[in-house]
């Protein structure tokens, strides 16, 4: 069974990981795996994503 708590990330955070996926070329989830946050870095960088108006599909 999973864990009552969840860890929690500042927006700090976030808002680096989601730069190191942008400056460093690898895919969302090399940086989700080095930074041992596989499912969490996703969902921010769609947020991210979305929030700048690049979500529109092509």
């Amino acid at each position: 069974m999973g864990s009552k708590y969840t860890k929690r990330y500042t927006e700090e955070f976030k808002r680096d990981a989601v730069a190191l996926v942008d400056s460093s070329g690898k895919t969302v989830t090399a940086v989700a795996r080095e930074l041992g946050i596989p499912e969490s870095l996703r969902g921010w960088y769609r947020k991210a994503k979305a929030d700048r108006g690049e979500d529109r599909a092509s």
